[in-house]
């Protein structure tokens, strides 16, 4: 990835982003400051799966998409797409283990990238209700994404019981 040149960001951008909801304007100016942006272009990967690190990223504009490894063939296969204003790597931030899935880029993209350092340096070590109000906003969209994924799950085995039970039934057809 490259650092772009002659970009700002204005707190307004980062108002509108989740993951800083709540946050007060002098520590959005902080992180404004210090956190460093970066370039990503199509097809590049931004973190790859089983790799450790200690960063996240804030997409600030584009699309990216999350990848997961089959591991009886090895392909990947998307699970999801993500765009301005979601965030993703948080995961490492919150626990030191390698990373969950791959994350590539679909459109040139606009990222934010914040580490476990930021973390330490512009939250907790500045203002602890700053960082208690971050971490609140990444537990509560990763509640949100457990729903989803609950949600998912439970139409997969629905499907496969009703399948099991009658194995000449037909699938339902996508619109």
């Amino acid at each position: 990835m490259k650092s772009p040149e002659n970009i700002q960001l204005r707190i307004e951008q980062l108002r509108d982003i989740g993951l800083f909801g709540g946050l007060d304007d002098e520590t959005l100016e902080i992180l404004r400051e210090n956190l460093p942006l970066e370039r990503a272009e199509v097809g590049e990967d931004i973190v790859r799966e089983g790799e450790s690190s200690q960063e996240m990223y804030i997409v600030i504009a584009g699309e990216l998409e999350v990848l997961k490894r089959n591991h009886e063939d090895g392909k990947e296969v998307r699970v999801a797409l993500i765009g301005t204003n979601d965030w993703f790597g948080e995961m490492t931030i919150l626990e030191f283990q390698p990373r969950s899935a791959t994350v590539r880029a679909v459109a040139p993209s606009l990222l934010l990238k914040m580490t476990a350092s930021h973390v330490e340096t512009f939250l907790y070590r500045r203002d602890l209700r700053a960082y208690a109000i971050f971490v609140m906003n990444i537990a509560r969209e990763l509640s949100r994404r457990l729903r989803v994924a609950d949600r998912i799950i439970a139409q997969v085995v629905t499907t496969m019981h009703n399948l099991a039970e009658d194995p000449h039934a037909r699938r339902p057809v996508a619109d």
